[in-house]
């Protein structure tokens, strides 16, 4: 199983001059940090206007940045919001295969619709169409990596001449595909296409288990039909991250960030209501204290190293990734027998301090990672053995890349 790193960006009230500086500081300065101790991934999510919970609005130069900081470890993009009105695609195309180039190799590309109010009539996106537009421009912006040239597109939410996109991106045929899924129905969807499934909704090992099978059942099956020129078999999941030694410290450090940031997404998602500039979610978090949005009201934490299981708060799966390193590797064994391809932590929620992160991600990287790193390989290479059949099968009903008219040419018009 691999391990990797979710970045919203999220940033309380009160808001100091500087912090939003400090902010993208401490966090490049944490994923340099996750590069050297072996961590695999980084992903950055693309919101916008959700104050507070997400102040991520520029993915791309995020990871730009966090490419030259760092060396091995792979940035992904989760997710880059496909509707038109907010990234036309072939500017995504560009962005990515630009990434691509500079991190030598090392994008993944996940990718998704938007899904709350506040960014969708932002841009003015039609809720009802932002499905459509996604699966329009997928299959829309992997040809455009593949087609040299493009040969054009004309599409019910895209229409394009042909043009050679450039610059083109270092892995071929095109970085790994993924989706945002927060519903069972989605992952079944991410399976249908052929991409990676990311899971965002906080979920326990058992319901964990039940969508990977589900996934891939639909991947090993002639239901698969790949959006993009390769098939992605994987399931990633996000879990909370606070490791220390001793649970209480753990769950006093990072707890409130875990339970603030599904109190935020609530707000923006669910029960919210915003006045731009002005509402202050973290201290009506504060006075709420109330179960946090999400909460499974199950505790998942394992015991102790004194054998005693910790206090239920009915926090459930927002704490399972907070304790010691001898709980975490428990639970951590629950989502690898689950069939969990990656977990992906999220550390920098709430108020949680950037020390706090630091010692954390030492220390699981010391304890916990290199027991689960020793076993990955063999499932990656037994889960391309199993599948090998069932992705040939799928890329053989994948329409091949389109060969443009040479005889077309376009005339140069305009003012110097």
């Amino acid at each position: 199983m691999k391990f990797g790193l979710f970045y919203e960006l999220q940033l309380p009230r009160p808001w100091g001059p500087d912090d939003e500086h400090k902010l993208f500081k401490n966090s490049l300065a944490e994923v340099a940090l996750a590069d050297r101790l072996g961590f695999d991934q980084v992903w950055s999510v693309e919101h916008h206007f959700l104050e507070e919970y997400s102040h991520s609005a520029s993915p791309e130069l995020f990871l730009a940045a966090a490419s030259q900081r760092t060396e091995r470890i792979r940035l992904g993009h989760g997710i880059v919001q496909l509707p038109k009105e907010i990234n036309h695609t072939a500017r995504v195309a560009e962005r990515i295969a630009t990434l691509d180039l500079l991190s030598d190799g090392r994008v993944d590309f996940g990718t998704g619709e938007a899904s709350s109010t506040a960014e969708l009539e932002g841009f003015d996106v039609e809720w009802s169409t932002k499905r459509a537009q996604w699966e329009d421009n997928l299959d829309a912006v992997t040809r455009m990596m593949v087609e040299e040239p493009f040969a054009g597109w004309d599409g019910p939410w895209l229409t394009m001449p042909p043009r050679n996109v450039i610059p083109k991106p270092l892995q071929k045929p095109h970085p790994p595909l993924w989706v945002a899924c927060s519903q069972p129905s989605t992952i079944d969807l991410a399976a249908t296409k052929g991409i990676g499934a990311l899971s965002f909704a906080f979920i326990d090992p058992t319901e964990a288990e039940s969508r990977v099978r589900g996934y891939y059942d639909i991947i090993s099956s002639s239901a698969c039909d790949p959006a993009g020129f390769a098939v992605n078999p994987n399931v990633a999941i996000v879990l909370p991250l606070l490791c220390h030694d001793d649970q209480q410290v753990a769950l006093d450090r990072a707890l409130e960030g875990a339970q603030f940031f599904g109190y935020a997404l609530g707000h923006y998602y669910v029960f919210g209501t915003q006045r731009p500039g002005h509402t202050d979610i973290w201290n009506a978090f504060k006075n709420s204290r109330g179960s946090a949005f999400g909460s499974t009201g199950n505790t998942l934490v394992g015991r102790d190293d004194s054998g005693d299981p910790p206090p239920s708060d009915g926090d459930g799966v927002l704490r399972s990734g907070i304790g010691t390193p001898a709980q975490l590797r428990e639970i951590l064994r629950r989502y690898e027998d689950a069939g969990v391809d990656q977990v992906v932590f999220l550390t920098q929620a709430g108020r949680t301090r950037h020390d706090h992160i630091c010692e954390s991600l030492e220390l699981f990287a010391s304890e916990v990672m290199p027991e689960f790193a020793a076993r990955d390989a063999a499932h990656a290479a037994a889960k391309h053995t199993r599948l090998a059949g069932a992705v040939a099968n799928a890329m053989r009903r994948k329409a091949p890349p389109r060969v443009l008219d040479p005889e077309y040419t376009y005339t140069a018009k305009g003012k110097l």
